[in-house]
């Protein structure tokens, strides 16, 4: 059987409205032996710039979560790309590690399902990619904001604390999403025209998006039968980013850190099997 490795690819998009740009990780299926790759601080095994096996590929967007990064979920995107999957990963403008003035903003609750619909629109028109992209299977990964951004592009009504509308533009490209430790506190009884396939991991102890956040999506998305659902026992918030190198792993830098006696290595073993036995299942139908 012909082994398939993981090729790599970075583009820029441009947002002309916002005359801003933004980073976006490519990873896709490739024939080319890949090889460990530095990106920062971390390392992926990859073939840069490898040409993409020759035919159709469902998309995944991935959005991180509030000043985050696109590279802190390799373990899902590379397993995702290994198995069949274009996976794109964009770094937030202005809620992200080395830049994080919109926090806290609307604009920012406005612009993160923008910039993954503008993503999705330059990867169907890239002459690279647009050939190889299976248009009518499309599906977002979002952890902690980064599902807010999820649930909002598929059709959820995010509102102020004082009730008021915020106009999100939803995208009915987007077939099945997967949150993780998602926050959700926007929608609340909003959810009405959500009714795409929903994989959804909280964790157990999360002060960060405490569990009603998934409360809310059990609650107000329409047909409970969409909802596929697991708590991660002994879990915290951050567990769902990939292990950090040694080097990082300091327990005053909050995201390396996981509840005493959780094993995220191990988990991180298991859980993109789970996203991709989901998304082939939503998306694929196998």
């Amino acid at each position: 059987m012909t082994e398939i490795f993981v090729g790599s690819k970075q583009l820029m998009i441009e947002d002309k409205i916002k005359n801003i740009s933004f980073p976006v990780l490519l990873q896709y299926p490739t024939l080319e032996s890949s090889r460990p790759i530095s990106f920062g601080p971390y390392t992926m095994n990859v073939s840069p710039d490898a040409k993409i096996i020759e035919r159709q590929f469902p998309l995944i967007i991935i959005s991180h979560g509030n000043g985050g990064s696109h590279l802190l979920y390799r373990t899902i995107s590379t397993h995702l790309a290994k198995n069949g999957y274009i996976v794109a990963m964009l770094e937030h403008y202005g809620n992200n590690r080395n830049n994080n003035k919109l926090e806290n903003t609307t604009e920012n609750l406005v612009t993160r399902p923008r910039h993954v619909s503008l993503t999705i629109d330059i990867l169907l028109s890239d002459k690279w990619f647009s050939n190889y992209i299976e248009q009518y299977k499309i599906g977002v990964i979002g952890h902690s904001l980064g599902g807010y951004t999820a649930l909002a592009l598929a059709g959820g009504v995010p509102r102020t604390k004082e009730g008021l509308v915020i106009k999100v533009a939803s995208d009915s490209r987007i077939k099945a999403i997967v949150l993780l430790a998602p926050g959700t506190g926007w929608f609340m009884d909003s959810l009405t025209k959500v009714t795409i396939p929903i994989l959804m991991f909280t964790a157990e102890h999360d002060p960060i998006t405490p569990k009603w956040n998934g409360e809310i999506v059990l609650n107000y998305v329409p047909d409970k039968s969409k909802v596929t659902f697991k708590e991660i026992e002994n879990s915290g918030h951050f567990s769902f980013l990939s292990p950090f190198p040694m080097t990082m792993k300091n327990e005053n830098f909050l995201p390396s850190t996981d509840p005493v006696g959780f094993d995220r290595e191990k988990f991180h073993s298991y859980l993109p099997t789970d996203i991709l036995d989901f998304l082939n299942d939503k998306l694929n139908g196998n």
